[in-house]
């Protein structure tokens, strides 16, 4: 009757191993959920960006107002009555003294 129990307890370790060391076992479950978990939040946030870039898209091609912010940003484009004045940044540096 012992070896009997022995024997069924090693069968059911046998069973139970695949199922959750094996090639589609509980493990590789877990380990594909974090894995989606981890895809989401990623798709989520290229949503985000990609919701930014369309609004940004559809600023340039309707009108005029995103052309102009860019030009006067980033290529310092003034209009004809305008006075441009550019501040250097102060970095912790202190002034010269003569």
């Amino acid at each position: 009757m012992r070896a009997l129990g022995i024997i069924l307890a090693a069968l059911i370790l046998l069973i139970q191993y695949p199922l959750w060391f094996g090639k589609g076992g509980w493990l590789r479950a877990w380990e594909l959920d974090r894995q989606v978990a981890s895809g989401k939040s990623r798709n989520a946030a290229l949503e985000v960006r990609n919701a930014a870039l369309a609004a940004e898209v559809r600023d340039l091609k309707t009108g005029t107002e995103a052309i102009e912010e860019r030009a006067r940003y980033e290529l310092g484009m003034t209009r004809p009555d305008e006075v441009f004045y550019q501040y250097p940044e102060n970095r912790g540096q202190s002034p010269i003294k003569k």
